[in-house]
């Protein structure tokens, strides 16, 4: 109560017969705000969908997880390890397919390394690529390659060319120009100038991008299998339509496992390269900061 009346006396009276103005109703956001309720009402009214069944879907989850998990062949699992690696293979491939066109296209969309005109043209060619999903792509492959591999390493590759250049040319914008400037200043040509004033900024991150859009990949390759791009994902899109469902529980447990021990190993490579490697003297300092406290009796 004390509070809120010192802060009224604190407050600026206006001058007699000066009326302060009134609050701006905030017209903008209410309508934002009404849209986007109705759209998603529209969203959610529109589709031919029964809400009904998510009362019943644990039900027919579990029903479904017990058969799957519950006939499992051991005998399977050489064949099925083999499709992973097949998948992992995959996303490998069209990951290093696709950096060998984003980079250098992503220092063409850089706004300050190049012109407008020319960023702007390059920047379209990524959304353009990236509008494609990798599954359209991959249908579009399969009648040239066939019902093979190579279908889903073009599909990876092509489709991620665009998402990894929008992210790539992102981080070149926000180098911190002083090295640029120093180059400049020395009269160093445009390769050297991107050699010693640009490469050495993004290329951690760059490097740490590429090992995240190569564990999204794995996960992308393994759905292109369904439509018979190769990888585990022909397995089990054949082991349903056969209703093995032993093969398809056992598949799924490979995709997880597969995915989470490549998650794991690129997750800790990324952080690696982004953080460095520890020093003599960061170890000196971390020991000094556990024993300092210690000395003092914290």
């Amino acid at each position: 109560m004390v509070d809120s009346k010192l802060r009224m006396n604190l407050m600026p009276t206006p001058p007699h017969g000066v009326e302060l103005p009134k609050k701006p109703l905030a017209t903008f956001r209410w309508v934002t705000t009404a849209l986007a309720v109705a759209l998603v009402w529209w969203s959610a009214t529109g589709l031919d969908a029964k809400w009904s069944r998510l009362l019943e879907a644990p039900a027919d989850m579990w029903t479904l997880g017990r058969v799957m998990f519950n006939s499992m062949e051991v005998s399977k699992i050489p064949e099925l390890l083999s499709a992973m690696w097949e998948s992992i293979a995959i996303a490998w491939l069209g990951t290093i397919i696709a950096a060998i066109f984003a980079v250098p296209l992503s220092f063409l969309a850089a706004e300050n390394l190049v012109g407008k005109p020319v960023a702007w043209m390059t920047r379209q060619v990524f959304n353009l690529l990236r509008a494609i999903p990798e599954i359209i792509l991959a249908l579009a492959f399969i009648p040239i390659f066939g019902l093979r591999p190579m279908a889903g390493v073009l599909a990876i590759g092509v489709g991620s060319i665009g998402t990894l250049g929008k992210l790539f040319y992102e981080i070149i914008e926000g180098i911190n120009k002083g090295p640029l400037e120093a180059a400049d200043a020395v009269g160093a040509s445009r390769l050297q100038r991107l050699r010693w004033g640009v490469l050495p900024q993004v290329t951690p991150e760059i490097t740490s991008f590429l090992l995240y859009r190569f564990e999204v990949n794995i996960r992308a390759s393994a759905v292109l299998g369904l439509v018979g791009a190769g990888g585990i994902g022909s397995d089990l899109a054949e082991a349903l339509k056969f209703k093995d469902f032993g093969t398809a529980g056992l598949g799924l447990i490979i995709v997880v496992l597969g995915t989470i021990c490549v998650d794991t190993i690129s997750g800790a490579v990324r952080r690696r390269i982004v953080s460095g490697k520890k020093t003599m003297l960061d170890v000196d300092q971390e020991a000094s900061l556990r024993v300092g406290p210690m000395s003092m009796g914290i």
